[in-house]
Parts: structure tokens; C-alpha cells; sequence
């Protein structure tokens, strides 16, 4: 078994340095909110009165992030669309849709684009460039773009904080002054203690990767933390290379609490839980963990909690998605997994790529 604490040893299972993606979010976030405050935004974007974000995977869970804030505070409906196929009511100029692409060649967000463009909404597109920012350039709408290589998943930095950047600059999404450095501070204290060459009696990540390996984690969030328990979940799958799940409270009282038992080849010597939970979630949200947890241990399953630091819901947004990012880092090492490459993506990409779009 890989030892966690033999940190000579991780260049050789992490020959494409995920590591350094992971250690770099603070450095993301903090170039990304300047350049959302200086990028080019012209002033008849602010009349929109919804806005829509098309995505897929890495590059659409950060406006499931914003979305979970724009829930709590924002001042106009905010959506998020996976897939090839924008919804009926998504038209016209009031309307703005923005493409999240890391490499602006997402089949599904340019599918879904075109059909914006096609029912007359105001568009704009966030990547790092391809068939997307060439189409924007061509069209003269909004193009805001970074440059940094790695997966899409691991430019989340980016592709979140650009796009709280832009609600707040339209004036939808009110954020405190001071949020983006209280979040950076935290981040930065938080890794000083998750980085391998801390030990794992010491390090919270590796004693996690090391309760979570050979199990089927379940990830659990609730309100604005509701789309981390997703990006946990992703970054079991594409990071560790394993099964995950996830839900969010209260919705799963109402239905998965009721199958806690079986099957008995997987419960309970084989599920983990982990609540993401908030000091500001609401109180009766914070009662129904305390229950959900006592139901969970009543049925011999393993339950453990994270909390993100900080005052702002963004700062603990970031800093649990964080924690998890490092989880399942050495989760991968356990697993003896890369946790760069997902060959199976690029196998189903290969394949798709055989047949014309909608053929």
C-alpha cells in the first residue's frame, strides 16, 4: 500500500503534478477576481433579468457553486443548463447566456450555445479559448478568458470566481468587502496543514483518504453547500478513480433515509458519509443533520463532518471544496491511481467523435 507519508514517492504515482493544481486555488482565485474586475463588460449587460449558464463537468460546477449563492442573496433568477438542450423558457434579449467551457470544444455547451444565439439572448463565453472564444470574437459578445494548463476540474478556481466576479459587478450578487482575501487567508492556512509532507497523524485529508479507501463514499450537503457535496463526489471519480455518490438535505429525509439498511453486501462495512455542513445553514437544517447522523449510526454506518472556515458563505464554499480536492488527492495514492488522466472520457469523446453531431 502506498505510504501517505513517504512524500518522495508522489511525483512517480502524480507524473502530472495535480498536486501543484491543487496547492495553486488561492493563487486561481485571487488572479480570476481581478481578472472579473478588470475583463471588458458592456454596460447594456446589466439590464438582463436572468442569467443562464451552459456547461458540462469541470467546467460547469462552478456556476452550481454560484448558483448555491445566488440562492441565498442573489436578485435575479440564476440557472445552470448540463447538456445539449436548453430549456423552452430560456429567450429572448433579457436572457443572458454564458458558455462555461474550459476548452471551448464542449460538444454539449456549443450545442446549447448556438441555440441561445438562435432565440435572441445576450450571450457571453468563459474559457480558455478553442471553437468557443473564436465564435465570440467573431460575434462580438462578451469573451472573458484565462490561461492556465490543467484539467478543466482543476481550474475551478477560475471557473468560479470569474463568474461571482461578474454577478457582483452586475450588480445581482451582493459580496461583502474583504470576502476573496478572508477566503484566499483561509485556503492558505488550511493547505499549510494538508500537504504531504505532513504526517497523517497530524494531516485530516490523508487520515480521511485512509477511512474512505476500499469504501463507496456518499458525500451529503445542504443549501449553498449543496453543489460542493457534487464537486466532492466528481473529484472521487476523476481524481481517486471510484465510485461516489451524493445528496442534499432535507430533500434526502424524505426519501434515502428510508433505505439505509441494505444492501447488506454494501451497508455498513462499505459506505462512508460525509456531511459538508455551514454554521449558517438553517436551524432546522442543522436539527436534521443531527438526526440524519443518529439514524446513520443506528444502522452501523460511518458518518464524519467538514465545516469550511470563514465568516462568508464563499469563503466556506471554497475552503471545504478545498479539503475535499486534498481527500481525494491521496485517496488516489491509496487507490494507485494517476489522478490526472480520465481515459474514459477520452474513450467516449473518441467514440462520439465517429458520428456527426446529431446523427
Amino acid at each position: 500500500m502506498f505510504n501517505l507519508d513517504e512524500s518522495q514517492h508522489y511525483a512517480a504515482f502524480d507524473p502530472g503534478d495535480m498536486l501543484k493544481t491543487i496547492r495553486e486555488l488561492p493563487v486561481q482565485v485571487e488572479r480570476a477576481w481581478q481578472i472579473a474586475m478588470e475583463a471588458p463588460l458592456p454596460d447594456d449587460v446589466a439590464a438582463v433579468e436572468r442569467i443562464v449558464v451552459v456547461g458540462m463537468g469541470g467546467s460547469a460546477i462552478g456556476a452550481d457553486l454560484l448558483a448555491g449563492l445566488m440562492a441565498r442573496k442573489g436578485t435575479i433568477p440564476f440557472e445552470v443548463v448540463r447538456g445539449y438542450a436548453l430549456p423552452a423558457h430560456i429567450r429572448g434579449p433579457k436572457t443572458l447566456v454564458i458558455a462555461s467551457s474550459y476548452s471551448g470544444n464542449t460538444e454539449e455547451t456549443l450545442t446549447a450555445f448556438a441555440e441561445a444565439a438562435r432565440r435572441g439572448t445576450r450571450l457571453m463565453a468563459v474559457t480558455t479559448g478553442g471553437k468557443l472564444a473564436a465564435q465570440a470574437r467573431e460575434a462580438g459578445f462578451p469573451l472573458w478568458t484565462f490561461d492556465y494548463r490543467s484539467t478543466p476540474r482543476a481550474a475551478l478556481g477560475y471557473s468560479f470566481t470569474l463568474l461571482v466576479g461578474l454577478a457582483k459587478r452586475l450588480g445581482v450578487l451582493p459580496i461583502r468587502e474583504g470576502s476573496v482575501e478572508e477566503a484566499v487567508g483561509h485556503l492558505r492556512t488550511m493547505q499549510a496543514h494538508l500537504l504531504p509532507e505532513v504526517p497523517a497523524a497530524a494531516n485530516d485529508a490523508k487520515a480521511w483518504a485512509l477511512w474512505l479507501q476500499d469504501t463507496l463514499p456518499a458525500v451529503f450537503g445542504s443549501g449553498f453547500l449543496g453543489a460542493a457535496a457534487r464537486r466532492w463526489k466528481g473529484q472521487f471519480n476523476e481524481n481517486a478513480k471510484q465510485w461516489a455518490m451524493w445528496d442534499e438535505l432535507p430533500e434526502l429525509n424524505h426519501n434515502l433515509v428510508v433505505g439505509l439498511g441494505l444492501p447488506q453486501t454494501v451497508v455498513p462495512d462499505h459506505l462512508r458519509v460525509i456531511f459538508l455542513r455551514s454554521n449558517i445553514d438553517h436551524p432546522r437544517v442543522q436539527l436534521r443533520w443531527q438526526i440524519t447522523a443518529e439514524l446513520l449510526r443506528q444502522n452501523g454506518i460511518e458518518v464524519r463532518e467538514a465545516y469550511g472556515l470563514g465568516e462568508s458563505a464563499f469563503a466556506q464554499l471554497l475552503t471545504v471544496i478545498h479539503f475535499g480536492d486534498f481527500v481525494s488527492y491521496y485517496l488516489a495514492a491509496l487507490n494507485g491511481a494517476d489522478p490526472s488522466p480520465v481515459e474514459n472520457i477520452t474513450y467516449l469523446k473518441r467514440r462520439l467523435a465517429e458520428f456527426p453531431t446529431g446523427g
